[in-house]
């Protein structure tokens, strides 16, 4: 039976592996592992997964030195916009080394970073894709945005250069007004952002009524390490949130997922600062104008009443004069003609008085007696019968020309 020492076998598959990998390969991979220590070497493990069960089907350590991770690092975080890290896809050139006592490994000589790009816009678009189907893409955009938006729930990182400047711009806005702000710290890039800030989220939902919207900024840090607004979870925690979001996380060349879910999206903080001043500037002036317009239609109003007011009152006047003039000619002529009735009802009652006075005057027994009558009576009453006295009773008999007594046989 043939044998082989260890080391023989070692030496057997180093001289296979410089003989059939003699110059540098390109290998696609998932950054398993990834370290740096302090004298700038990077230490990697590799992996390849299953796309279907997600099992583990190669794991292989890498290492990239100094000299070329140095420009590698850079080279690859302008191209992607991304930090270098765990998690990435990516297309490296290396060389395949086997030592006796350290086993295999791959040295890094470069990198393709539009690979990893397609990836990530791959990922990216299963990720919208995920959201669409959801239906939940537009749902925070159709939240009514407050005309005053005043009351914010502000997610950052409390040292953040970023936030410093926006609170500033909101503090010293020209206009004076006033923004009441709450800070809900979370960590704002890295692996740790996107848990930081769903936390940061929920914390905001048990006191929601207090607020008008979310402020979600960052500012001051790397500009590479932006992955994390590309999250699933992220996005619809963002998207159901009760309340708009208005996110300033620092893109100036793409736009995120959560800028595609959140209600209003701007590149920078201070771009967030100005677009809540700007709105209220835009609510005064419209108050304003409004103001203006009341006055305006109210002392046209006014002055339209106090016009007609006039007119009516004129009107009335002449009216009433016109009125009073009529009325005061049929008063006169009411009252002449009462006049003449009343002169023609006295001459009327008068004739008739002194036709009765002539009458009185002829029946009277003064009158009659002048013509030789004569009236008896007895006791002070008239005697109209011989009936009405007997023998004995003294009766007095008037004449025109005086009266006397006599006693009755």
């Amino acid at each position: 039976m043939t044998s082989f020492s260890l080391s023989e076998l070692a030496a057997g598959i180093e001289e296979t592996i410089r003989l059939n990998f003699d110059r540098a390969v390109w290998v696609r991979a998932e950054i398993g592992e990834l370290h740096e220590n302090s004298y700038g070497h990077c230490y990697m493990e590799l992996i390849e997964k299953d796309e279907n069960s997600d099992n583990l089907l190669a794991k292989i350590k890498a290492n990239c030195w100094a000299s070329v991770y140095r420009l590698l690092k850079p080279y690859f975080e302008n191209a992607t916009g991304q930090t270098f890290r765990a998690g990435l896809k990516v297309l490296l050139s290396v060389t395949v080394e086997f030592h006796p006592v350290y086993g295999l490994s791959l040295t890094v000589r470069d990198i393709e970073p539009t690979f990893t790009i397609g990836e990530m816009a791959a990922r990216r678009m299963q990720i919208i894709r995920r959201l669409e189907a959801d239906g939940i893409v537009e749902m925070n955009k159709q939240l009514p945005l407050p005309l005053l938006l005043q009351r914010l729930a502000v997610i950052s990182s409390p040292t953040a250069a970023g936030y410093g400047d926006f609170c500033d711009q909101l503090k010293n806005n020209p206009g004076k007004f006033v923004f009441y702000t709450r800070l809900f710290p979370a960590i704002m890039q890295g692996e740790q952002a996107e848990s930081s800030i769903i936390a940061a989220l929920e914390k905001i939902f048990r006191h929601v009524e207090l607020f008008d919207a979310v402020v979600i900024i960052r500012g001051g840090g790397a500009t590479t390490d932006l992955s994390c607004f590309d999250s699933y979870e992220l996005a619809v925690n963002c998207a159901q949130f009760p309340l708009p979001i208005i996110a300033g996380i620092g893109h100036q060349r793409d736009v995120s997922i959560l800028d595609l879910v959140a209600h209003s999206s701007l590149k920078t903080p201070t771009a967030v600062a100005e677009f809540l001043i700007d709105r209220l500037q835009e609510a005064e002036n419209s108050t304003k104008y409004t103001v203006s317009n009341i006055y305006s239609f109210s002392k046209n109003f006014l002055d339209a009443s106090i016009r007609e007011i006039n007119e009516k009152q004129m009107l009335i006047r002449h009216v009433l004069r016109n009125s009073l003039m009529r009325k005061h000619h049929e008063i006169n002529r009411q009252v002449n003609r009462l006049k003449t009735d009343v002169r023609m009802k006295l001459l009327r009652e008068q004739n008739r008085l002194t036709l009765m006075g002539k009458s009185i005057e002829t029946h009277s027994p003064a009158f009659m007696l002048k013509y030789g009558y004569s009236f008896t009576t007895f006791q002070g009453k008239k005697v109209f019968s011989v009936h009405e006295v007997k023998s004995g009773d003294r009766i007095q008999t008037f004449l025109h020309d005086g009266n006397f007594e006599s006693e009755v046989i």
